[in-house]
């Protein structure tokens, strides 16, 4: 049985201003995507570190034309080891925190953020 998701794209306005939110709230570094198979129709991809081997889905920053960012339905969780770490980099990064830190019985706990492109993101932990 596979994993209920498999990958995510968050589309983004400014990819140079949403790279460096998201390098910095998870402490991470995106890495070019080669889209050459894609050519001519404009679109730009960061993907987040990952092992396509491994449990969980990886995604990436996408500019794409015609695509606008913000919020549109879907919310993106992304796993953290305590989510008040990453919620604490939020301002800091240029992003705005919609709801801090708090418990969802025994699944945990989450933070509401917006990012800069106006996407908002959960950030979820277990402890």
């Amino acid at each position: 049985m596979n994993n209920a998701i498999g990958w995510f794209e968050i589309y983004v306005d400014n990819m140079p201003r949403a790279k460096a939110f998201y390098e910095a709230v998870f402490d991470i570094e995106l890495s070019v995507l080669d889209m050459s198979h894609m050519e001519g129709m404009g679109m730009e991809m960061l993907g987040y570190p990952s092992d396509m081997e491994a449990y969980g889905a990886s995604g990436a920053l996408v500019q794409m034309p015609g695509v606008a960012a913000g919020v549109g339905g879907t919310l993106v969780y992304f796993s953290c080891n305590d989510c008040a770490i990453e919620q604490a980099r939020v301002e800091a990064a240029g992003g705005k925190v919609e709801h801090e830190k708090f418990p969802i019985g025994e699944h945990g706990f989450i933070s509401m953020v917006y990012d800069t492109e106006g996407n908002m993101i959960g950030l979820h932990s277990m402890a």
